[in-house]
């Protein structure tokens, strides 16, 4: 027998098995369908509507692993007098820039050609002996003005806040205030605002982002404060500017 025959019937038997077995799942898969017409869902499914009597799944009932919190762990309701834990984290960028510029020229020339006078109880003209009154005159006035302002400001700190107040619809009035000192340098911040439950997450923190009504007042008192502060003199002509 030569190799080409050999090599023949070595590729032949390889197939005949390979056909065989590829048969078995289909006989399987038509052989299993021909015994039930009607296939169920697994009964422990928590998608599965329940018989009649039959308790509903849950996790409860059903878990092999579930194990039930006790009372002193489940989480508390909200209540006045809670406190929470505010991240205040406050950005802005203003940018105003203005151009103006005015001129006026204006020239005036007056002549008093006639006048009167009371004679006798009556008004008759007076005559101009030394001619007549003249005035004249020029105004010419520039006026230019540039502005160009930009302000930006960032405000980041955690704050403790106190629950002072529920409203009727479960929103929460919140109310906290800070102090630092530090030698002759002092800090105060106070803020309130009212926030939503909802908005409060599982570790009692929220973000000033879904606070409403957020008002921040931050005072810094100390020897730094008192060297850039204006004096009172200063803040009077800023605001009236008299000049």
């Amino acid at each position: 027998m030569t190799a080409i025959n050999l090599i023949t019937d070595f590729t032949m038997n390889i197939f005949r098995n390979f056909s065989r077995f590829r048969l078995i799942p289909l006989v399987l898969m038509f052989g299993t369908a021909g015994l039930s017409s009607n296939v169920d869902a697994q009964d422990g499914s928590l998608f599965l509507t329940p018989a009649q009597g039959q308790q509903r799944l849950s996790l409860q009932n059903s878990s092999f692993i579930y194990r039930e919190l006790p009372p002193e762990a489940r989480p508390r309701e909200l209540q006045q007098n809670d406190i929470i834990t505010v991240v205040v984290d406050f950005s802005s960028r203003f940018l105003s820039e203005g151009d103006a510029e005015s001129r006026k020229t204006a020239s005036l020339t007056a002549v008093l050609a006639d006048w009167i006078k009371l004679d006798s109880g009556a008004l008759k003209p007076a005559p101009q002996s030394s001619g007549d009154p003249t005035i004249s005159g020029s105004l010419n006035s520039q006026y230019r003005a540039e502005a160009d302002v930009e302000l930006r400001d960032s405000l980041s700190f955690r704050i403790a806040a106190k629950i002072v107040d529920i409203r009727p619809n479960g929103n929460l009035v919140i109310e906290g205030h800070l102090t630092i000192r530090n030698n002759e340098e002092r800090w105060r911040i106070s803020l309130t605002g009212v926030v939503r439950r909802e908005a409060i997450q599982a570790d009692r923190t929220v973000s000033s982002d879904a606070i409403y009504d957020f008002n921040v007042d931050k005072e810094e008192l100390g020897q730094v404060r008192d060297g850039y502060a204006r004096g009172w003199l200063a803040k009077w002509y800023d605001r009236f500017k008299p000049f």
